[in-house]
């Protein structure tokens, strides 16, 4: 639960920091973050289909 509230805090801080900042750099904040989440995405599709676990 505590995990959670902070998430959300940092969330919230995000956006805030976001509405302020000029557009441009929004769109690279956001495409950096969705080239994150692709990466993360195919390495864990990878790591399921051999069957290994990172953890």
């Amino acid at each position: 639960m505590l995990f959670l509230v902070a998430a959300l805090l940092l969330f919230g801080v995000v956006v805030g920091s976001v509405a302020h900042a000029p557009l441009p750099v929004s769109l690279v904040a956001a495409a950096v973050i969705g080239v994150w989440l692709a990466v993360f995405a195919v390495r864990e599709h990878h790591a399921r289909r051999r069957g290994t676990s990172t953890n």
